[in-house]
């Protein structure tokens, strides 16, 4: 936690970073705080305070180490506090507060600040309250101060930047611009760019006012780069690339080494499909300023999306030597390096990251994967099993699991999953469904059957493992269970097309219900019209129908989605039973290459197979794709 205070915006660009300026602030002024107080309160801890200003979710593809490089750190006082002439009620308040403090009752010690402030209205108490305001997330009291504050001191840059942040929260921008042009005209960083990023998860409606609030603003100060490059951002985020790069371009012409707005135009070309424009105008830049992060990580991550990997590497390695320290850098080197299978290039960073506690949850899962990769299980499972809560943490076990069974150790998996759900109760549905697959893996179909009626006795909503009991029933020949978990499902989740899909192909392969299962797979088919599996299923019901042409189409339109063995079956059937023997048998034979063993593939090429093809018209296995 930062001491009481956080900077006025998350600073973020959408999809690549920014500004690496200095902001120019003013010194900050304390009179007549008592020495003793400052000291106490300079190390108050708040425990559980997060971002005043909510914006940190302004763009989620951040990267962590470009966050805490931009996000403003807490400013200390830069004169020394002193006694000064308070009054008793005001040095009962302060004292009284920071006792609070200390006993953890944050709610007592900003009530005694807030009272001390209008009391005394002392700068220094005024902006010590508001800072304690801002840690505890009390936004009345935040106005109260800030208020207070602007009739204090009116030309402070840090109250203007303050009642901003209240501004945008209330969702005014237009008194948020005001804020923001007084700092500005006071000598301050606005942080136009940063309400820009953040206007990314807002409405249509509320970033054109944004623009237009800022394009306003343009013509009363119409040489600030900072500006300019904010209407740029903003247009990007409008969709109007064009306008974007026009008033970028002048903006570069004016300001040639505005880093931000480098950045920018690269992202700009790569997202209008100028992607080589967009690689050699980075890698020049990046040349003429090799101290800029963000642009080097941009130019690598771009460099991975168009598969010139080792290229990125070198760009990533340049980085890390340039930045030692920054952990991110590191991990992005190490990811690339496995996949240009440099597997000890890989392990020396994610083992100096690891060893010196920084993303370990990463590093221990990719250590993980080049130890897998390498058949070394045992190293491979520890690392696995290390690997802390995070995105990583369910792959992490659920493979350690499934390499404990494979070498013979089924028994002491499915306990370390067990385990994990009794140390892990938010996670108990999640791992229920680690070990449901693993005992489905291992065919241990008993087990596997067991687990799923104590998970949905625990959990008798959860949709997955309700549909991994439907498909293990299924499997199994019990249709009609299998129908009503299915059934179920669609009632809970009407949109569910996945759910839909499958209960309508149950219906088309196992009954006679085929009106059911022509909406059901109808249904699923106008949520996810591009799903091979739901084409597959429409064409199997409308062969089922006797439509054959009709049944081609959709089969053609699955087969070159997902060339799978058993849409291999089906489309290679209904080729067959329009007399497209040859074409037929195409399919097949790539259907299993794929699985020689697929028990329906070969099912269909027995029964179809030994049969004469209908002396009709050849239909191209082509059609449709």
């Amino acid at each position: 936690m930062q001491t009481f205070f956080f900077g006025l915006f998350y600073r973020a660009v959408d999809g690549n970073r920014h500004s690496t300026r200095h902001s120019t602030r003013h010194s900050t002024r304390h009179r007549n705080l008592p020495r003793a107080l400052a000291a106490g309160l300079l190390g108050l801890a708040i425990s559980g305070c997060s971002s005043l200003s909510g914006f940190d979710d302004a763009n989620p593809d951040m990267d962590a180490a470009e966050s805490n490089a931009s996000v403003p750190a807490a400013e200390e006082t830069n004169s020394t506090p002193v006694y000064g002439d308070f009054e008793p009620e005001v040095l009962y308040l302060l004292t009284s507060a920071e006792i609070a403090a200390q006993r953890g009752r944050y709610d007592i010690t900003l009530g005694h600040y807030v009272r001390a402030a209008q009391v005394s209205r002392d700068v220094g108490v005024i902006e010590r309250a508001t800072r304690i305001a801002q840690s505890l997330n009390s936004d009345n009291a935040q106005q109260e101060l800030v208020k207070l504050w602007l009739e204090v001191d009116p030309d402070s840059i840090e109250a203007h930047r303050s009642a901003a942040i209240q501004a945008v929260k209330n969702n005014d921008l237009t008194l948020a611009l005001v804020h923001m042009e007084r700092i500005m005209e006071l000598g301050g960083d606005a942080d136009f760019d940063s309400l820009a990023a953040m206007t990314a998860s807002l409405s249509a409606e509320r970033q054109q006012k944004l623009l237009s609030l800022y394009l306003d603003l343009a013509e009363r100060h119409s040489d600030n780069p900072e500006l300019e490059y904010s209407i740029a951002l903003l247009m990007k985020i409008r969709d109007m690339p064009q306008s974007a790069m026009a008033r970028l371009q002048t903006l570069l012409d004016k300001h040639p080494t505005f880093q931000p707005a480098i950045i920018l135009k690269g992202d700009l070309l790569y997202g209008s499909d100028q992607k080589r424009a967009a690689l050699d105008h980075l890698m020049t830049n990046t040349r003429r300023f090799p101290g800029n992060r963000q642009m080097g990580a941009l130019y690598g991550r771009m460099l991975v999306n168009e598969g010139e990997l080792q290229a990125a590497q070198d760009e990533f390695e340049r980085l890390v030597n340039r930045y030692p320290d920054m952990s991110e850098l590191r991990l992005s080197h190490a990811l690339v390096a496995i996949e240009n299978q440099q597997g000890d290039i890989a392990r020396k960073e994610l083992t100096f990251l690891l060893n010196r506690g920084q993303q370990a949850p990463e590093a221990n899962y990719y250590l993980g994967r080049l130890a897998d990769n390498e058949n070394r299980f045992a190293q491979a499972i520890n690392f696995y099993q290390a690997v802390g809560d995070g995105v990583y943490y369910l792959p992490a076990q659920a493979r350690a699991s499934t390499l404990l069974a494979e070498t013979g150790e089924l028994k002491q998996a499915v306990d370390a999953i067990q385990r994990l759900r009794q140390t892990n109760p938010g996670r108990s549905e999640a791992l229920w469904m680690i070990e449901i697959n693993l005992l489905l893996e291992q065919g241990q179909q008993q087990q596997a059957t067991a687990a799923i009626d104590q998970a949905l006795l625990q959990h008798p909503d959860n949709i997955q493992i309700r549909y991994a009991r439907a498909m293990l029933m299924d499997s199994q020949g019990n249709t009609e269970e299998a129908v009503q978990d299915l059934e179920q499902i669609v009632r809970d989740d009407v949109d569910n097309a996945v759910a839909l899909n499958a209960l309508g192909y149950i219906l088309t392969i196992r009954t006679e219900r085929l009106f059911e299962a022509r909406q059901l797979i109808g249904r699923a088919l106008e949520l996810a019209p591009e799903n091979p599996a739901i084409l597959d299923s429409m064409g199997w019901l409308l062969y089922r129908e006797g439509k054959l042409q009709q049944a081609l189409d959709y089969l053609s339109r699955a087969w070159a989605a997902f060339p799978d063995p058993e849409v291999a079956a089906h489309y290679g059937e209904v080729l067959w039973m329009t007399g497209a023997d040859e074409q037929a048998r195409i399919i097949w034979e790539q259907g299993l290459k794929q699985d020689p063993q697929h028990e329906v593939l070969l099912e269909t090429i027995e029964r179809v197979g030994s049969q004469p093809a209908p002396n009709t018209d050849t239909v191209d296995a082509t059609a449709g794709e």
